[in-house]
C-alpha cells in the first residue's frame, strides 16, 4: 500500500506532447463497463499537435477503428514497456502512407490490428510519430496515453512513471450510502439502503450523521478529484476504509488488466448507477468480484455490528499526489425490532452456474452458465410484442441470446425487421440482429425491454463541399454527409473514376471525407459514386460528376 512509486522508472519516458500536461481524464476512472486505461492529455481544444516518442523503441502495432481508440499507435520500448497513443488525427507521414496502402489493399477504412516487423519503424526518443486528434469514440480533442507491461499487457498508471500534472486539490465527497448486507441487517431500523447526510468541517474533513445499525453492513461513496488548471471531475487514486482505526478495505488504481475491467460493475453500486447515472464506489467486495486492485481486506470490507457497541467508520479517498478527503461515520449497534424481510420471488429463477432458457409468446431468452454473478429471480414477460427481460439494473458477465419468432411476417417485413433495445422508448437502439428462417436473434449483456422494429427508409446522402458538375480545382477534399433513420448505417462503398477510394467517416457529424492527395487524378472530368447501406439492407446509391485538374 503506497509503495508503487518505487517500482517504476520515473525518468525514462518524457512527455509525448510539448505543452503543459493538463488532464481531462485520469487513470482508473470509472467509465461505463470499464476502468479508464490511460490518461487523457488536453490539447488546448485543437487537433493536429505533434506527438513525440517519449523513448527509443519501435512501432509494434497500429490500428484504425471507427469507434473505440480510433487511430491508435503502439510503441514497444527496450525497458519492457509499451506506450499507446489513441484518438489520433493522423500518423507521421511514412506511417500514414503505410497504413493507407493497407486500407487501399483491403478497400476498407478499418484496418484491424497491424503488426509491423520490428525493423520497419524504428523510433528514436523525441521523434514525431503522429498528430493529436478526435478520432474514434473520443468526446473532444485530446491524446489518450497509456503505458503497458509488454509481456503481460497489464496497464499501469502513467503517473507512476513521472508524468504527474500539478495537483494540490483534495478530492470532493458528494454522496454517502449505507447498505444492509445480511438478512438481519438494519440501518436506522430499516432494511433498505440509506443515503447519509454529512457536513464538511472547517479542517476540510467530513462528518456524517450518526446512524444505528445491526447485522452486517457496508458503505458506498461518490467522490471525484480535480487537478490544477482544469475543471474536469476526475477519478481518485485510492480508497480506504477503517473501522475503529484499523484498515478493513483498500484499493488503488496502480495497475489492472483488460480482462478484469468489466468487474467495475461489481465495484460500483450498479443498480444505483443505472437508475441515477451516478457511481457510488462500494467499500466492500463481493465474492464474484475478481478485481486485482484490492489490498488489506478484512472480511472483504463487510462490517459486523454488535449490539450496544460503538464504531467509528472512516473512509479515506486520495488522489495520486496524496491529497486526501476523509469522512467519519459514527455507528451505534442497536438491535432492530423489525421482522426479517420477505425475499422477492418470480416464476423465473436463475441458478448462476446453470444454463437457463425461458419461452413466452414467440420470444425466447437463453442465458449461458455464469451469465449472472449470483443466483437470483428475474422478471420475464411479453406484452404487445415488447419483451421485458427484468430491468437493466443487474450487471451480467456474459452475453445472452434473445430470439423473436418471425413466421407471422411477410417477406418484405422479414427483410426490414430488426431487434431494438427500447429501454429509452423515445430512441430505440438497434442491436446487432441475425436472421434465420422464421426467426431473428441478438446477443447482448444488457437486460431490459426489447421489441421488433422495422426500417423502411433508405439512408440519405448529401453532397457537402461540392455540387454536381462543378469545377472544384481548389478543393483538397471531397465530402458527403450520410445519415440513416432507423437501424443505422452498416457500411458504405465509394469509387472515383471506377476505383475504390478511402473515405474517412466522422460518425459524430456523419461526414465522409476523401483526401485528393491519395491518388493522382487523370484528366479533368471525374465520376464519383457512393453506395450507403443500413443494417437491414436498405441501400442508396448516387453518382455525381465534377471537374478538377
Amino acid at each position: 500500500m503506497g509503495n508503487a512509486q518505487n517500482q517504476y522508472p520515473t525518468n525514462y519516458f518524457s512527455s509525448p506532447l510539448k505543452i503543459p500536461v493538463i488532464l481531462s481524464g485520469t487513470f482508473g476512472e470509472l467509465r461505463s463497463n470499464h476502468f479508464h486505461s490511460g490518461i487523457d492529455i488536453k490539447t488546448q481544444g485543437i487537433q493536429g499537435l505533434p506527438i513525440y516518442a517519449p523513448a527509443d523503441g519501435y512501432i509494434s502495432r497500429i490500428k484504425v477503428a471507427q469507434y473505440g481508440f480510433g487511430k491508435a499507435l503502439y510503441i514497444n520500448h527496450p525497458n519492457g514497456y509499451t506506450t499507446v497513443y489513441a484518438h489520433l488525427k493522423k500518423y507521421e507521414k511514412s506511417i500514414q502512407q503505410y497504413v493507407k496502402s493497407i486500407q487501399y489493399q483491403k478497400e476498407r477504412y478499418q484496418t484491424g490490428n497491424i503488426f509491423p516487423k520490428e525493423a520497419m519503424f524504428p523510433i528514436k526518443k523525441g521523434q514525431i510519430i503522429g498528430y493529436t486528434g478526435n478520432s474514434g469514440s473520443s468526446g473532444g480533442p485530446h491524446l489518450h496515453y497509456e503505458i503497458r507491461n509488454t509481456k503481460t499487457e497489464k496497464i499501469i498508471n502513467p503517473m507512476l512513471f513521472g508524468l504527474v500534472p500539478a495537483d494540490d486539490k483534495a478530492p470532493t465527497i458528494t454522496n454517502m450510502m449505507a447498505y444492509p448486507l445480511s438478512d438481519d441487517a438494519r440501518i436506522n431500523n430499516s432494511a433498505l439502503q440509506t443515503s447519509l447526510s454529512f457536513k464538511k468541517n472547517n479542517d476540510g474533513t467530513y462528518t456524517s450523521e450518526k446512524i444505528t445499525a445491526s447485522g452486517t453492513i457496508g458503505f458506498g461513496i461518490r467522490v471525484f478529484d480535480r487537478l490544477n488548471n482544469a475543471l474536469n471531475k476526475n477519478g481518485i487514486y485510492s480508497l480506504e476504509m477503517k473501522v475503529n482505526g484499523s484498515t478493513v478495505y483498500y484499493h488503488d488504481v496502480e495497475t489492472f488488466s483488460f480482462a478484469e475491467s468489466k468487474y467495475i460493475n461489481l465495484l460500483i453500486d450498479y443498480k444505483h448507477y443505472k437508475k441515477y447515472k451516478t457511481r457510488l464506489q462500494k467499500t466492500h467486495k463481493v465474492n464474484a468480484n475478481k478485481l486485482s486492485l484490492y489490498d488489506n481486506l478484512i472480511n472483504n470490507g463487510f462490517i459486523k455490528i454488535e449490539d450496544n457497541a460503538s464504531y467509528q467508520i472512516e473512509i479515506i479517498a486520495k488522489d495520486f499526489k496524496k491529497n486526501t478527503a476523509t469522512i467519519k461515520i459514527p455507528v451505534r449497534g442497536v438491535q432492530s425490532n423489525l421482522v426479517f424481510k420477505q425475499k422477492d420471488t418470480t416464476n423465473y429463477k436463475i441458478i448462476a452456474s446453470n444454463f437457463s432458457k425461458f419461452n413466452q409468446k414467440n420470444v425466447t431468452v437463453a442465458f449461458p452458465k455464469n451469465t449472472f454473478y449470483n443466483d437470483c429471480f428475474i422478471d420475464f414477460k411479453v406484452d404487445n410484442g415488447v419483451a421485458t427481460i427484468h430491468n437493466p439494473t443487474i450487471p451480467l458477465d456474459k452475453r445472452y441470446t434473445l430470439t423473436f419468432q418471425t413466421s407471422h411476417l411477410n417477406e418484405t417485413q422479414k427483410q426490414q425487421v430488426y431487434i431494438a433495445n427500447i429501454n429509452n422508448t423515445k430512441y430505440p437502439r438497434y442491436t446487432t440482429t441475425k436472421k434465420k428462417l422464421n426467426k431473428v436473434y441478438t446477443t447482448t449483456k444488457l437486460l431490459g425491454k426489447y421489441a421488433l422494429r422495422f426500417d423502411t427508409k433508405k439512408p440519405t446522402i448529401q453532397l457537402y463541399n461540392f455540387k454536381d458538375k462543378q469545377w472544384i480545382s481548389k478543393n483538397n477534399t471531397l465530402k458527403v454527409k450520410i445519415k440513416d433513420i432507423g437501424s443505422g448505417i452498416k457500411n458504405y462503398y465509394a469509387t472515383l473514376d471506377n476505383s475504390w477510394i478511402l473515405m474517412e467517416h466522422n460518425h459524430k457529424n456523419g461526414i465522409l471525407t476523401y483526401d485528393f492527395s491519395d491518388k493522382k487524378l487523370i484528366g479533368s472530368k471525374h465520376t464519383f459514386k457512393i453506395i450507403v447501406t443500413d443494417n437491414v439492407g436498405n441501400s442508396t446509391t448516387i453518382t455525381r460528376t465534377f471537374f478538377k485538374k
